[in-house]
């Protein structure tokens, strides 16, 4: 009955959409086009760092469970890199330096030669973590002989550990956390224009300090800085707080043009930009790294977490944080958009609208709509699954909602929690289409149990309705991103 009443809303509003004077000029297909993985990528497997290389491969490296070894695989996809054979290029030391803690290795491509920063303790004193370098000049660094070019030298003799590089207007720097006991007690973050791969050359500043509550949980923590240039400035995340599910991604930044050097020219973000989420039971997302996707239209971050929040003792000892990407996403003032660190499984995707290029598919309140600058990002994000009905179909899951899923009632799409009945999975379920307006590119759901009826925006607002027009084309096709 309840079917039966509310036809008559939906055909108002498609006569009304006759009515309407123009349609908006539709978008191009999306410069950064959707990209999916499976989660986890490697169980046990923390501090991850991938480096895209231009032979084809992408080189994997991350700390063990054990902290005695480098490993290291390679893959052609990023997927791949999940079912890749390990290679352990390197082992600690049986005495002395490099002899113990082994962490947070980064394999770098620089000069025509492989380049493998990582940190150490000694064998007799393994709270002695300091950086270290090794290097290769073979084509491919997984057999290729390691040649140790030693500690990196630097001005304070101090605990300090996780460095990385990178380029910036034609100078090559070196970042990395360090203890400074004038500054106090744990770790801040250090920037210096290098000579070498293995050398940094003038004075190293200090650009961030640990003075936000949620990077003081436990210890006074930052580490684990990342590097990724884009939309005219430089974006520094790091790692902050203790090694549990209190630990978290923070973001500095600063302009293209300015003086890196300069600390000044740094601002941190006041709030965490990635941390624990109970909903989709992912906790301590940290130490992560950038790479972009196949074709290089997608930047990917590359992080490690826990799918359990409590844990027993030392979390340095426990081993199972694990290797997980996501896409990152770009706000419409140029910052980039973590959202959460989505459940494991399949990572959503956004849909962008065809003929309102700007605005996502979103759910405010459990209502489904198209907005624009989704800031919240995960309001914006669904997997697609297999459909709950079977049958060939799909269902979109909330990113942020496990288990609620888009589905029509009375014509109107919401985002709601499967109640486990036949009418939910119905609901629920879609058949894929290709795009009613552009169907080299774009995708289209009809609904599972009122064939010809499909998801299309009206006034904003999301509805199941019949199309028969070039607009209602146009408003029931949407692009992956």
């Amino acid at each position: 009955m309840r079917r039966l009443i509310a036809r008559v809303a939906p055909a108002a509003l498609a006569a009304l959409a006759l009515l309407t004077p123009a349609t908006p000029a539709h978008a191009a297909a999306p410069a950064s086009p959707a990209v999916t993985f499976t989660n986890p990528i490697a169980e046990q497997r923390a501090d991850p760092h991938i480096f895209k290389h231009t032979d084809g491969y992408y080189y994997f490296t991350a700390t063990v469970p054990a902290y005695d070894k480098i490993v290291m695989r390679r893959a052609t996809t990023l997927q791949g890199l999940a079912t890749a054979a390990e290679t352990t290029i390197w082992t600690k030391h049986a005495s002395g330096e490099m002899g113990a803690h082994i962490w947070a290795p980064e394999i770098h491509f620089i000069d025509g030669k492989w380049y493998v920063y990582f940190a150490a303790g000694a064998s007799n004193d393994i709270w002695k973590i300091r950086p270290y370098v090794l290097e290769t000049s073979a084509a491919n660094p997984l057999t290729g002989t390691w040649t140790e070019k030693g500690r990196i030298a630097l001005p304070l003799d101090t605990f300090s550990l996780d460095a990385t590089t990178f380029v910036h207007n034609g100078t090559r720097y070196l970042s990395w956390a360090q203890n400074d006991p004038a500054v106090g007690s744990g770790t801040n973050l250090y920037l210096a224009p290098m000579s070498n791969p293995w050398t940094i050359s003038g004075t190293p500043v200090r650009i961030s300090t640990p003075t936000h509550s949620w990077e003081t949980v436990g210890h006074r923590v930052n580490e684990g800085p990342a590097v990724i240039q884009k939309n005219g400035k430089v974006f520094m995340t790091f790692s902050a707080s203790a090694t549990d599910a209190s630990y978290c991604l923070g973001l500095l930044t600063a302009d293209a043009t300015a003086d890196l050097m300069n600390p000044a020219s740094w601002t941190k973000n006041p709030n965490p930009v990635f941390k624990s989420n109970d909903a989709t039971g992912q906790y301590g997302p940290g130490h992560n790294t950038f790479t972009t996707s196949e074709d290089g239209k997608s930047d990917i971050l590359v992080y490690h977490d826990r799918n359990y929040k409590d844990i027993t003792g030392d979390p340095l000892n426990d081993p199972n944080r694990r290797t997980r990407y996501q896409k990152v996403y770009w706000n419409a003032d140029g910052t980039p958009n973590f959202g959460i660190p989505v459940a494991d499984g399949i990572t959503p995707v956004r849909f962008s609208s065809y003929n309102f290029p700007a605005r996502y598919i979103r759910h405010w309140e459990f209502r489904a709509k198209t907005e624009a600058n989704v800031t919240n990002l995960a309001d914006s994000q669904f997997r697609v699954v297999p459909g709950l009905a079977g049958s060939g179909t799909v269902s979109l899951e909330s990113a942020n909602f496990p288990g609620y899923y888009l589905r029509h009632k009375n014509f109107e799409v919401w985002v709601e929690k499967n109640d486990g009945t036949t009418l939910f999975k119905n609901d629920a379920s879609f058949h894929q289409r290709a795009g009613l307006a552009d169907s080299a590119d774009g995708v289209s759901y009809e609904s599972f149990n009122f064939p010809g009826r499909y998801i299309r925006h009206y006034e904003n607002l999301l509805y199941v309705q019949p199309v028969s027009t070039t607009l209602d084309r146009a408003d029931a096709t949407y692009y992956k991103e």
